[in-house]
């Protein structure tokens, strides 16, 4: 209850209520983020997220659990702390403005992975704070967790998927995922084959290179709707690659944070 009220009282404040999004990265997607991470853990650090998580791999079965309580009253304000939108046209340099200087309008995913940072440097016990820090650091990582402000991160962006109704954000946080048909460990075994080489390139990246390039993802993205000829295979086949790199950068990124917490 005490990590809870911290939590709450360093974070309230900052956080501008805003319409609810939908989830970043399905459940599949933060699954496969936290056991890229937890492979990649030191001995130490393994140790100490079992042992504050209560379990053996807990990073990857709490890895969804801030989504489960957005409708919770214990954090009545978190369902903002998960993105941080962008107005198109942006600078790179006011982009990388924003890890700091944190804009007030659409969300607060910078300030709150921050201030959690913090707390867990004072207190690397605190239960809470560990698991919205595991599911934060994937947020950061899927592209319409920084999209556009005046879309709501592509939720207003309608599509059709294989004749159901869909939005922009809804084909990032999983249906890109979900057409590979993998199990989350299935997909953490394929992507480290994949990338497992440019581990070091992705320890070495500044989280300004980091924000900088996730932002311009996201143009490419929302350019490419202008395009698209509405076939999901398609779809599949020019993202799927850049969806898998973000998903494996947010794993070794992860790790590498946690290692250096513990």
């Amino acid at each position: 209850m005490k990590n809870r009220l911290i939590l709450a009282a360093v974070l309230a404040a900052a956080i501008v209520l805003m319409p609810a999004k939908a989830l970043a990265w399905g459940q599949e997607g933060h699954r496969i983020i936290a056991k890229i991470a937890y492979d990649h853990l030191t001995p130490a650090a393994r140790a100490h997220v079992n042992r504050v998580l209560g379990l053996r791999e807990g990073a990857i079965y709490y890895a969804n659990w801030p989504d489960e309580i957005k409708s919770d009253t214990i954090y009545p304000t978190s369902s903002n702390w998960h993105y941080q939108d962008f107005n198109a046209g942006m600078s790179d340099s006011a982009v990388i403005a924003a890890l700091t200087d944190y804009p007030k309008e659409g969300g607060n995913l910078f300030r709150a992975t921050d201030s959690i940072i913090a707390l867990l440097k004072k207190d690397p016990n605190q239960l809470d704070n560990l698991r919205f820090l595991i599911h934060f650091s994937g947020d950061r990582f899927c592209p319409m967790h920084t999209a556009h402000m005046d879309d709501q991160g592509g939720n207003w962006v309608k599509v059709t998927w294989f004749q159901q109704k869909t939005n922009l954000h809804a084909i990032w946080d999983s249906k890109i995922i979900d057409s590979q048909g993998y199990t989350y460990t299935e997909y953490a075994s394929y992507l480290e084959h994949k990338y497992g080489k440019q581990r070091k390139v992705i320890r070495k990246m500044t989280e300004e290179e980091i924000v900088v390039n996730n932002y311009h993802l996201c143009n490419e993205i929302y350019a490419y709707q202008e395009t698209w000829n509405g076939s999901p295979y398609k779809y599949v086949y020019r993202w799927k690659d850049a969806m898998e790199w973000q998903l494996y950068v947010a794993g070794i990124r992860l790790a590498k944070l946690l290692n250096k917490l513990y």
